[in-house]
């Protein structure tokens, strides 16, 4: 009887395994120990804002967001954050979390579901560890998904550019916007 036991122990933690999901987010911030969510700006711009990508007026920092990203961040090392070597739209939305330790996180949030994170303690001096840095792949799934729409008129304002600069007949543009707008509607 104990053979089956000690056997089943070890089947039932790599059952629990498969279950759990890859992406976990930091324990270190639960969303049910928060007490308020402030966003700061909605919409802001950074040095590497690329309109013919998106525009940062299209994106909007929402509350919903950042208890999204709260729920699903997993921390990543200073160097797969760097602008240089990922995709950056440029974009950040920012916002305070308080919890009801008096902990608080301010966040910088971009709709690629890149974050940075400070933790600062009740009297706003930073506490523990420097920035933390995030990625947040459901993030972006749900976010892009979202701005359909801006990244539509991102496509349409580079094929018009394009156009203009004689690089691309209009036929082409045309084809090439209803292809891109294609590729996103596809599930």
């Amino acid at each position: 009887m104990k053979r089956s036991i000690a056997l089943l122990i070890p089947a039932g933690l790599l059952v629990a395994a498969g279950v759990l999901p890859v992406q976990a987010s930091d324990s270190r911030y639960p969303v049910s120990y928060i007490r308020k969510v402030e966003i700061t700006e909605p919409s802001g711009r950074t040095a590497w804002e690329n309109k013919d990508f998106l525009d940062c007026d299209d994106v909007v920092l929402t509350q919903e967001d950042v208890l999204f990203a709260l729920r699903h961040m997993r921390r990543v090392s200073r160097s797969a954050y760097d602008p240089e070597k990922t995709d950056s739209t440029g974009c950040e939305g920012s916002a305070t979390v308080t919890f009801k330790n008096w902990k608080n996180l301010a966040m910088g949030i971009e709709p690629n579901g890149r974050i940075l994170a400070l933790e600062y303690d009740a009297k706003m001096k930073v506490a523990g560890s420097p920035t933390s840095f995030y990625e947040c792949s459901p993030c972006r799934d749900r976010k892009m998904t979202l701005l359909k729409d801006a990244l539509y008129r991102a496509d349409k304002r580079r094929f018009k550019r394009l156009v203009a600069e004689g690089q691309l007949s209009a036929g082409e543009a045309e084809l090439r916007l209803k292809r891109a707008r294609d590729s996103r509607d596809r599930p």
